[in-house]
Parts: structure tokens; sequence; C-alpha cells
């Protein structure tokens, strides 16, 4: 399997240089030169497998530079710390399915990625001898799983921005509160968008990119990606075994386009997605392009689910890879247009492409602590305001000839002014959560500056 970049003037990588060049060099993203795609007996026997087994079986296609016997145990050893034997199991509530995402090591979905990737890079630096420094911006929950991903782990050093009072106090915690030698937390004076536009912007400076050997553990990096693939046939799987159902809807709480993403290159190697519900908050870049073709940016709104508080999804270059069928200059001529007018413009074809893929529903504060207190309610189950952003836009957007899994991409406990200020009690807070506040932090705090934070990079590198 060979990696070709969006913008066409990075191509034929192996595996191992997609995923440790994380950003193409050319400013572009990375994804596979072909998909696999499987047959319906294939599909069949997938659905039998537990998840540690099907990931490898999944993952196993898009890596043909690492042995079989080592791939297998970096899969078994980057779900061994989920507390949950299915590692991510579906549940039945009120009349829809939800994919809990939440039961690794910081209680969100990110885990499911990030945990594979922090092994991943620690077998390929060891390999290679190099060391990594890792770079990524965070809206909440890719920070505190990427840290977790690479806390004291040899040949790496990380650094994670997040937009400073604009993520929740838990998820600070998270990642202010590890103090391994090897993380680095920088609270950006700026939003989530500044952070990433930094990041961006760093990696695109390849000669420093190389001298620093910087690693990328945002979505931008193919690998998290992939990782991801993996639950949206685990889930089908056990719906089907369940059910007999021939399709299903997925609905997808999503800011940076990354994890419906994922969702799109399940349904692309054949897994029978009916649609795919992109759900969104008041930030409705995303489904405003769903719903209207428009793709055009915006101030960014604080809402009750933080970590899709973004206006700039950083995937979406991927996805408008496919719809403008493959070819690197429209997609770098679209980017070029984007950043220099804030906004994308698409043909009446074009759109009606994307509404054979996806539906998609912004919502807002009320609908969502009202799904919060309403599915609390009936149930008894207890949804963080993201989840709840994805069973309210599931729905009201799915037709009802097939079930609905709305992905629960992060625990309660993480968002608990929310969950109050629905049902007016916190939620159960899990143990890896226990005295988070009394513990040791450290972060430092710089402009939204892309020259202090380099400097402050280059500094600290390994």
């Amino acid at each position: 399997m060979r990696y070709q970049s969006t913008r066409g003037t990075v191509n034929g990588l192996s595996f191992r240089e997609a995923v440790l060049m994380g950003l193409a060099d050319d400013g572009g993203l990375l994804l596979p030169e072909t998909l696999p795609r499987l047959s319906s007996g294939d599909l069949e026997s997938l659905y039998r497998l537990d998840y540690p087994e099907l990931a490898f079986q999944i993952i196993s296609p898009f890596v043909d530079d690492i042995p079989a016997a080592d791939l297998s145990r970096l899969v078994d050893r980057s779900y061994a710390r989920f507390t949950h034997p299915d590692v991510t199991p579906l549940v039945h509530r009120d009349g829809v399915y939800i994919l809990e995402l939440f039961h690794g090591p910081t209680l969100a979905f990110k885990d499911v990625a990030l945990q594979f990737l922090g092994n991943l890079f620690e077998y390929l630096l060891e390999k290679s001898g190099q060391t990594m420094n890792i770079i990524g911006a965070t809206s909440g929950d890719t920070g505190s799983a990427a840290i977790h991903g690479v806390r004291g782990k040899k040949n790496i050093n990380i650094f994670i921005l997040h937009p400073q009072g604009k993520v929740s106090p838990v998820q600070e915690l998270q990642m202010t509160t590890v103090t391994d030698d090897n993380v680095f937390n920088l609270a950006v004076e700026g939003t989530f968008d500044d952070a990433q536009a930094i990041v961006k912007e760093i990696f695109g400076d390849v000669a420093f990119k190389n001298r620093l050997n910087l690693g990328a553990i945002n979505s931008i990096n193919w690998a998290r990606v992939l990782a991801q693939v993996v639950y949206y046939f685990y889930a089908f799987g056990r719906l089907r075994r369940e059910t007999g159902c021939e399709k299903a809807y997925f609905s997808v709480p999503t800011g940076n386009f990354g994890d419906i993403f994922a969702g799109y290159i399940a349904r692309s190697m054949g897994l029978p997605i009916h649609k795919l519900i992109l759900a969104t908050n008041e930030n409705n870049i995303l489904s405003r392009f769903v719903e209207k073709g428009d793709y055009s940016m915006g101030s960014v709104v604080s809402t009750l689910s933080p970590s899709m508080d973004i206006q700039v999804a950083s995937n979406f270059e991927r996805y408008l890879f496919f719809l403008l069928q493959r070819d690197p200059e429209a997609v770098t001529k679209a980017m070029e247009d984007f950043k220099r007018d804030g906004r994308l413009h698409f043909s009446p074809e074009q759109i009606a492409r994307v509404q054979e893929d996806f539906l998609a529903q912004s919502v807002d504060r009320e609908q969502t602590l009202a799904t919060i207190r309403d599915f609390h309610t009936n149930t008894g189950y207890v949804l963080d305001p993201h989840s709840a952003v994805g069973v309210h836009a599931g729905r009201s957007r799915s037709g009802g000839e097939y079930p609905v899994v709305c992905l629960a991409t992060a625990h309660p406990a993480k968002f608990k002014e929310a969950v109050v200020q629905a049902i007016g009690r916190e939620p159960q807070r899990p143990e890896s959560l226990r005295g988070l506040e009394q513990r040791t932090r450290r972060c430092q705090k710089l402009p939204a500056d892309t020259a202090a934070i380099r400097e402050f990079i280059e500094q600290n590198a390994c």
C-alpha cells in the first residue's frame, strides 16, 4: 500500500513514511492510493471477531511494511488499557444504539486511535533509531488522549497547544496534570483555530520540520483516521448480529471532520452504512456545507460541546480530494481559495454528491440540554453534550427504515457543568478522575504567535 498527498507532489510513500511524515511536505494530507473493497462474505467473517482481532484485520491491508506479528502485538497492547471487555460496546437505549467510545484512559473516543498511534510511534522510532517531537493542537480531548498515548515513551517529546480557558476544566486537568519529562502543555491565548493554524504553519516549514523531526498526532495523521475506521465495522457487526439489519445510519458529532471521515472510509470499503449523519453544534460550517454547499468561515462560538467549537475542519481536505475526483491540482486551488477568501464554492452536481454521502444537522444549546435531560428521564442514561448533539441529530435526520448508531464520544463526567444544567446533578465520576484537582500541574501560557511557539519547541525538543 502506497500513500499520496491530496496536493499531488508527495506520493509513493510507505505506511511507515506516511505515519512519520504526518502532514505531507507539500501541505496536503496523506491518503492511501487505493482503498480495499470488502465483499459481503469478507464482512460477515469480520463481524464475528472481537475488537483487537477486528482492528488487526482492518488495519493490515493498509500496512505492508510492519511484520504481521509485530502489528498484532501493537494492536493488542493499544487496547489492553480499556476498561470494558468490548473496548467500544454498543448499547440500546430509547430507540437508538449508543456506541460508547469512552472506555479508554482519558474517557474519550480519541483514545481508540491515540493509544495505537503512541505505540506505533514508539515502535517505528525504536526500529529507526530516531527521535521525534510531536506537535498537536486540541479543542479538548485530542490533547489529553495524545499525551496519555505517549507519556513516558522513549525518544518522544510532545507539545500540545490548547486554547486557554476554552476547554472543559476536566479536559484541561487531564492534560496539565501529566508531568512526565517528555510532556509540554501550552495554553494559547486564542481559539482552537488559532492553535491549529500555528501547528499547520510550523509543519509547513519543511526545513524546520525535518531538522526537529516533527510528528503529527492530530487527525491530520492518517494512522489516526485508520484506527477510527475499525469501530464502525465493530458497531455494525454487533448491530447486525442483534437485529439482522442490512444497513444502518451512523450519527457522528464532529468539528474537525476526522471521526466522520473515518466512517466515510468504512463506507467506501463496503460497510453498508446507509447515511452518515453529520452533527454539529452552533459552529456549523460542516452542516451548512452538507445542507447548502456553504463552506464559509464564521466566528467561533463557545458552546456546551467545546470539542466541536471549530470553524476550520482540518480533515475536510481529505473528503474534498474525493469530491473533486482525486484531482490534486483542483484540491490545491480550492485550499488556496479558502485561505484567501474564507469560503469554497461547489456546483449543484457536487452538492448532490455530498448529499448522497451525508445528512446533517446543527444542534443548539437548548436542544442539547433537552436531549441530555429527556434521554436521562426515559432511560437513566447520561449523555455528555457532544454525544447529545449526535443523538438529537440522529433521531431528527434518520428515516426510520434502518437502525441508528449514535457515537458517544466522551464520558459525561468530563462535562459535568452541562450535565448539571440538564439533569440537576453531577454524573458519576470514574475512578480515573478522582483526585484530579489535587494533582500537580504544569503548563506554559504563550501568545497565539507562531514564532513564540516555535521558539519554545526548539528550546525543549529532544
